[in-house]
């Protein structure tokens, strides 16, 4: 389980640490660092990405793996594992971090960051009015997809299994199935 290793921290503290290749993130001023992940979670992100950037060379928009830094304000910096901003949305500000809001966020599974993913970041993505929010589960095998409803809250998921097909709002006519979102290979 991920927990936080220091606290009272900021972007500008964050900034300040080498490049090690830990994932470093702030919720709340609250530094959590995880290691690398492992191979399918990694495939599970690179099928997602592709399948996304696909879709962006078509329609426009941006996407972005891990390690990229989403600073939401000083205080709450995150790394999904992938993001996508719409074409309204693409183009942030600056040329080190994410500053506007995703239009999807996703997060795939690993055991230590389980409970981070489900719960504070969850938390923050809500609040933030992040639209859609991904949790790839590889242990269930099986995407949870979290929507704002008009009340700005996600309420409950709707969970696909392997052989639903993934939307996105913001991607209208994007093409991914739950299978390949879990980084399995074609037989």
């Amino acid at each position: 389980m991920s927990v936080p290793v220091a606290q009272g921290l900021s972007y500008d503290d964050l900034a300040g640490y080498p490049d090690d290749h830990l994932r470093r993130e702030l919720i709340d001023g609250e530094l959590y660092v995880t290691p690398a992940p492992a191979l399918r979670h990694q495939r599970a992100v690179l099928a997602i990405a592709y399948a996304l950037e696909t879709y962006a060379r078509e329609h426009g928009g941006e996407v972005y793996p891990a390690p990229t830094d989403v600073v939401f304000d000083p205080r709450n910096v995150v790394e999904p594992d992938v993001l996508f901003l719409a074409p309204t949305h693409a183009g942030s500000t600056e040329e080190r971090f994410i500053d506007v809001i995703p239009d999807l966020v996703v997060e795939v599974s690993s055991p230590t960051t389980r409970r981070l993913d489900l719960i504070k970041k969850r938390n923050l993505y809500e609040a933030r009015a992040v639209p859609e929010f991904w949790f790839v589960d590889l242990d269930e095998d099986q995407v949870d997809v979290h929507r704002l409803g008009q009340d700005g809250r996600y309420g409950m998921p709707t969970t696909l299994g392997a052989n639903d097909a993934l939307t996105c709002l913001a991607a209208p006519g994007l093409r991914l199935t739950v299978s390949e979102a879990l980084g399995r290979r074609a037989p």
